[in-house]
């Protein structure tokens, strides 16, 4: 609860009460954007998926040229149209645009926070929800790839592989330093694909993560690997899970990595699998 038994992001958190303001539309937008940060974080949701949110918000803002008082179903129509037909957006980030707008009118709407009588009191109208069932993309399917889009085929992704190590050979052969970070993203992409791993999980890998499992001795240390940065659900933690070691050639690419070319990077002092020469950690 806020200050006075007000809820996170009230509007009495954010606009003074009897202050004049001397650009209304501005200062009540900043603060009810600002009030649906502060809820939306109280709900334990990470500032990486609040940022997404408010950037959607406000670019639907700038397209429509108007506050969210003034908004009508038909400025999501042309927005709408105007992501698929022009800046070409596939099914699923489209309706997770209109799902960030959806949300945010469900903030200003809500009795709990003030903002209609606050919108009421300057400008003589309020905020209503403009994303509805039957304008709005809807969630029909769990996979939402488009069909051209498929996974490598055996020989594509030998070849795939063979040109991440044919380029760490190219680069060292000219002598330049850049060989190490041409064999850490070719151990990288062996990795991945080697546990099933999504981007940030495996850039979040730690030397720590690996360890033995007992049914599967001739792994050795890299038996088991420990996934701490899974995809997490709204407000909580990321999850963990262990994946087992299933192919022979993963520890011995694993520990060439590790013993002996990983050392010469910049950063080999840090605890990630993957340290950069800007920094600790990779950046994907």
């Amino acid at each position: 609860m806020g200050g006075g038994g007000l809820v996170p992001g009230a509007a009495r958190l954010h606009l003074i009460d009897g202050l004049p303001l001397l650009r209304p539309d501005e200062q009540v937008f900043e603060a009810m954007i600002k009030g649906w940060r502060n809820q939306q974080l109280a709900r334990n949701l990470s500032s990486g998926y609040v940022d997404d949110r408010e950037r959607t918000v406000r670019a639907f803002t700038r397209h429509a040229d108007a506050m969210p008082w003034q908004w009508t179903p038909q400025h999501v129509d042309e927005w709408s149209a105007d992501l698929r037909a022009v800046h070409g957006c596939v099914r699923s980030t489209l309706r997770n645009y209109q799902g960030s707008v959806r949300q945010f009118c469900d903030f200003p709407t809500n009795p709990a926070y003030g903002w209609v009588d606050e919108c009421l009191r300057h400008f003589g109208t309020h905020p209503v929800q403009v994303v509805y069932d039957w304008n709005a993309a809807t969630h029909a399917d769990e996979a939402e790839g488009e069909p051209e889009r498929r996974a490598f085929t055996r020989p594509e992704l030998e070849a795939f592989f063979d040109h991440a190590d044919e380029e760490v050979l190219r680069v060292r052969g000219k002598g330049r330093k850049g060989w190490l970070p041409a064999f850490r993203d070719a151990t990288l992409f062996k990795v991945a694909y080697a546990y099933g791993l999504r981007r940030n999980e495996t850039r979040m890998l730690d030397l720590t993560d690996f360890g033995r499992n007992p049914e599967g001795r001739e792994f050795g240390e890299y038996g088991t690997l420990l996934v701490r940065y899974r995809k997490a659900k709204k407000g909580s933690p990321p999850k963990r899970r262990s994946v087992l070691t299933v192919w022979r050639w993963t520890p011995g690419t694993i520990e060439e990595w590790i013993s002996e070319v990983r050392p010469g990077m910049r950063h080999s002092s840090s605890r990630s699998l993957w340290p950069s020469e800007r920094g600790p950690r990779i950046g994907l």
